[in-house]
């Protein structure tokens, strides 16, 4: 499945970039690469651009871009589903 093809609210990982070699390396250089979890926040009604949310930031594709970047869906709006791995919480005192 490709990023261009995913709904708002939808939850995914990036599994692959395919775009052209210019926009490839600046994908990756904003840390877009393959294993990064990110959620689909807005698209607009035409389908161009798309905006993302990961890593705390928030990235705007458009959709020719988008296309080059191969996904696999994990969740979907309302799964309450964090995007990032578990965090251990620590307590103060009590053993914990």
């Amino acid at each position: 499945m490709l990023l261009s093809e995913l709904q708002v609210g939808d939850k995914a990982e990036v599994a692959g970039v395919l775009a052209e070699n210019s926009v490839r390396r600046r994908i990756l250089d904003m840390g877009l690469i393959k294993g990064t979890r990110f959620k689909v926040l807005r698209v607009a009604p035409l389908g161009d651009p798309v905006e993302i949310f990961f890593k705390g930031m928030y990235l705007t594709l458009r959709k020719s871009e988008a296309a080059g970047i191969v996904v696999q869906k994990t969740g979907h709006t309302g799964d309450a589903k964090p995007l990032g791995r578990k965090r251990r919480r620590w307590g103060l005192g009590g053993g914990q």
